[in-house]
């Protein structure tokens, strides 16, 4: 049987956030819609540039925040990543809007095009992957990449979230760990008090016998 890893422990093994896939995902996206911006949206005047890099860099930052809150609090970490998702999910209405509004496609998922783009996102998470065809996009196809990072970041956040609320039903947060580590360490206490108790009893039996073969001998 596979052993909890946070089994007689209160703090739970820290998570190196960095080495998340979903977190390089949306480090990528961030900087990716920073360029989207820059290239395609007005430098002034419209709101649309601010809501989305905002939107871009609340998702990377609740992901870290949620990551580093899990060491005390499994409630907190799992509320955090539902807020990055959130922010995700904002952000992919706003690529959504700005194809619509400028009269261009969302690309079909059974089209080749589609399948290539999701093939390619799947194996590569990391913004530098992504930084040598920046220039060479148009704004459809920079738009759709965004759209499909965003939703497989998302599904593979809803995997752990899933794995997160399942491992806090059968080991609790920080405050039922921490009463588990009391009892254990209470229960433990209580063996050796009476470990103790037993010891005292057994010596005092032993001086009795002692005690009695002396006598026993002297009236010989």
């Amino acid at each position: 049987m596979e052993k909890s890893e946070t089994k007689g422990k209160v703090l739970k093994k820290a998570v190196v956030w960095k080495d998340l896939y979903f977190y390089r995902k949306s480090d990528a996206i961030y900087q990716l819609t920073v360029e989207f911006c820059k290239r395609f949206l007005p430098a002034r005047g419209d709101r649309t540039v601010d809501q989305m890099v905002q939107a871009a860099r609340s998702g990377k930052q609740n992901i870290v925040e949620g990551s580093e809150d899990g060491l005390t609090s499994s409630e907190m970490e799992i509320k955090l990543l539902n807020v990055a998702r959130s922010s995700l999910q904002e952000l992919r209405a706003d690529y959504h809007d700005y194809l619509n509004t400028h009269h261009l496609a969302v690309w079909p998922k059974e089209s080749d095009r589609q399948q290539r783009l999701r093939d390619f996102c799947h194996s590569h998470n990391d913004y530098s992957d992504y930084e040598p065809l920046i220039g060479k996009m148009t704004d459809e196809e920079m738009a759709n990449l965004l759209l499909t990072l965003c939703h497989q970041t998302d599904k593979m956040m809803c995997s752990y979230i899933e794995h997160l609320e399942e491992r806090f039903v059968k080991e609790g947060g920080i405050k039922e760990r921490m009463y588990a580590a009391r009892t254990g360490y209470r229960q433990q206490d209580e063996r050796l008090k009476a470990l103790e108790a037993e010891n005292q009893r057994l010596k005092a039996e032993n001086e009795a016998l002692k005690k009695r073969i002396e006598r026993l001998e002297g009236g010989r």
